[in-house]
């Protein structure tokens, strides 16, 4: 695991320690960046979700949820002090997916956090799939409040003006962003597959970190199917164990001097099988950090795309630079290396004059040097977004690497805590067995 220096500020959000105290607000365990980012200077949470009912823009009604971003400056509180009653604006799912949206675009170079999922997917038997179950929007809340702190730790989005104004401006700001022009950057999806398609040149480095990326989301998916099935059985063999509570409840009803221990030992049965509930709830916190690095693959194939449509623009003002010095090269010497349309016409309707050629030969000229300078333009475009590109992936990786492993262990170590109080329920058992 990557480790981050000493003097590094860090934000976490929840907790990966499952202590009985702190494991009921383990809501999730996932580490943000603190260092010169926005999270120095504002506190930032999205503190509540709210159903809500209107009409949509072709005028039919429509049941949605807004979720209230809060934020207040970051200040230490003094002992006793009361802290600044923060600001706050609703904002809809809708208006976190522009805002996404408009960071891809506009930042095509970094691995932009993803979004928590719009509906619920990789869901057992007993989970909702409603997008407005009261579960699954507070899951959702938590994972927006996790993308602004994303965002908001990042060294370079948590700079951007539209951000701030999405945490601070609850009018006015989807016309701000619309006015930057971001969708006319917005790359044709034909457009990139071309490029993917017929780029002669990739860089290596891309098109490993793309296959990487293919392969995680694959392995996340599967694990996540696991899980769900893991659950299914695990709900059912607990309340199975509920039956054990209605017979030795029903056992004891016919016995005098066992009555007592029996009657004790269902009492146990019934509160294990009760259990599984809170368990698999918590258990989809951590199924929902596993999520957000399946969307992260999109993301960083998102920046794989664009470096090889950038790559594909090079390759192609070089090639037309080439191809425009061949034609250079064959008006001064008159010959012709391929076959061309204007070769035979000169054949069929007898050579130029020499005028005539001059004037070709100074548009090529000047055709020559503008190819020269897209070439020259383009390397540059293709060198700074590698530097910066690699840049972010490099943080992003560390990152990556160590949120994944704390949410391992944190779900490992919710497992023994689960297996642990199976044993503490059986030993319970058997003392009110013993004592009958």
């Amino acid at each position: 695991m990557a480790d981050f220096g000493s003097n590094e500020e860090v934000a976490v959000i929840g907790n990966t320690d499952l202590t009985s105290a702190e494991s009921e607000n383990n809501i999730i365990n996932t580490m943000v960046e603190r260092g010169t980012s926005l999270l120095n200077k504002m506190e930032i949470n999205v503190a509540e979700a709210e159903k809500r009912t209107g009409k949509n823009t072709v005028n039919m009604q429509e049941t949605y949820t807004v979720y209230l971003i809060e934020t207040r400056p970051a200040e230490n509180v003094p002992e006793g002090g009361t802290p600044a009653i923060p600001d706050s604006l609703w904002r809809r799912y809708s208006d976190f997916e522009l805002l996404k949206t408009y960071l891809m675009v506009t930042y095509s170079y970094i691995v932009v956090p993803p979004l928590p999922e719009k509906r619920a997917e990789f869901v057992w038997h007993k989970l909702s799939a409603d997008n407005l179950d009261p579960d699954f929007v507070e899951r959702r809340r938590v994972g927006l409040e996790n993308f602004l702190l994303r965002v908001a730790s990042h060294p370079v989005l948590s700079n951007d003006k539209i951000f701030f104004h999405f945490l601070t401006e609850e009018k006015g700001w989807r016309e701000a962003v619309l006015e930057t022009g971001f969708q006319d950057k917005v790359d044709p999806r034909l457009k990139s597959l071309s490029a993917m398609l017929r780029v002669k040149n990739p860089d290596k480095r891309f098109t490993a970190l793309k296959h990487y990326s293919d392969e995680l989301n694959i392995v996340i998916s599967q694990l996540l199917r696991v899980r769900a099935r893991v659950a299914d059985r695990l709900y059912g063999v607990y309340k199975v164990h509920g039956n054990y509570g209605r017979v030795f409840s029903e056992w004891s009803a016919i016995e005098k001097e066992m009555g007592d221990g029996l009657q004790s030992a269902g009492h146990h049965m019934d509160t294990y099988a009760a259990s599984i509930d809170d368990i698999l709830e918590e258990e989809e916190h951590y199924a929902d950090q596993l999520k957000e690095y399946l969307f992260y693959t999109d993301a960083v194939r998102s920046v794989c795309r664009k470096h090889e449509l950038i790559q594909y623009e090079l390759e192609m003002a070089a090639q037309d630079l080439a191809h425009k010095k061949q034609q250079k090269e064959e008006l001064v010497t008159g010959t012709v290396r391929v076959f061309s349309l204007k070769g035979m016409t000169s054949k069929l309707f007898g050579q130029e004059s020499q005028e005539q050629r001059e004037s070709r030969l100074a548009a090529l000229e000047q055709s020559i040097q503008e190819g020269e300078e897209m070439v020259k333009e383009k390397n540059t475009e293709c060198q700074d977004f590698v530097r910066t590109a690699w840049e972010d992936i490099e943080r992003f990786k560390e990152q990556k690497n160590r949120d994944l492993r704390e949410a391992l262990i944190s779900y490992a170590i919710m497992q023994i805590s689960m297996c642990k109080k199976g044993i503490q329920v059986w030993s319970n058992a058997k003392e009110c067995f013993n004592k009958m």
